[in-house]
C-alpha cells in the first residue's frame, strides 16, 4: 500500500510540471528565423546551380530577397557538348507563356536559344556544355515569384523552377 501512495505521489508531482516544458518549446523555430534574417541582410547573395546530362537543375526554388545583387554560377555537370546538351539559366518575367517562350528560343541557334524578343528576359546566363561554367550577376527583381528554365530546344518543359523574391 506504501509502494501505491508513493507511486500516486510521483505522478500527481510529475504532472504538475508541465508549466516548465510550455517554455522550452518556444525557441524552436528561432534558429531558422535567424538564417533567413542573415540572407535578408546581405547585399550580394551567391547561387550555385547545377544542371546534368539528365537535363535536371539539381535545385527547383531560389529564394532572394528584394534589392539584393544576386551572383548565380551555373555549372553544367555533365560530359555532354552544348551542341547536343546545352544549359542556361534564364529568368523570365512576370506573365511569360513558358511554351511560347521556349517554341521561339528553339528556332535562334544562332542566339544561343535566346528568342529575339528579349523583353521576357530579366536575366540570363551563357549556354554551356558538359563540365563548364558560367556566372552572372543581376539585381534581384521586386518580390515575387518569378519562372526560371533552361532555354535549349525541348529542356523548358522539365528544367524550371521559381525564383522566390522575399
Amino acid at each position: 500500500m506504501f509502494v501505491a501512495v508513493a507511486l500516486s505521489g510521483a505522478l500527481f508531482t510529475s504532472c504538475s510540471d508541465k508549466k516548465d516544458t510550455a517554455v522550452t518549446t518556444e525557441t524552436t523555430a528561432a534558429p531558422e528565423a535567424a538564417v533567413e534574417d542573415e540572407a535578408a541582410k546581405q547585399d550580394t547573395i551567391k547561387i550555385t546551380l547545377n544542371a546534368n546530362d539528365k537535363m535536371q537543375f539539381d535545385q527547383t526554388e531560389l529564394n532572394v530577397y528584394a534589392g539584393q545583387t544576386v551572383e548565380l554560377t551555373l555549372n553544367h555537370t555533365g560530359t555532354m557538348p552544348k551542341e547536343a546538351m546545352g544549359h542556361n539559366f534564364t529568368l523570365l518575367a512576370n506573365g511569360t507563356d513558358m511554351a511560347k517562350f521556349g517554341e521561339e528560343a528553339a528556332k535562334n541557334k544562332e542566339n544561343d536559344y535566346l528568342p529575339t524578343d528579349m523583353s521576357s528576359v530579366l536575366a540570363h546566363t551563357d549556354l554551356i556544355g558538359g563540365g563548364e561554367s558560367t556566372t552572372i550577376t543581376f539585381a534581384a527583381p521586386e518580390k515575387g515569384t518569378y519562372d526560371f528554365l533552361c532555354s535549349f530546344p525541348g529542356h523548358y518543359s522539365i528544367m524550371k523552377g521559381k525564383f522566390n523574391v522575399k
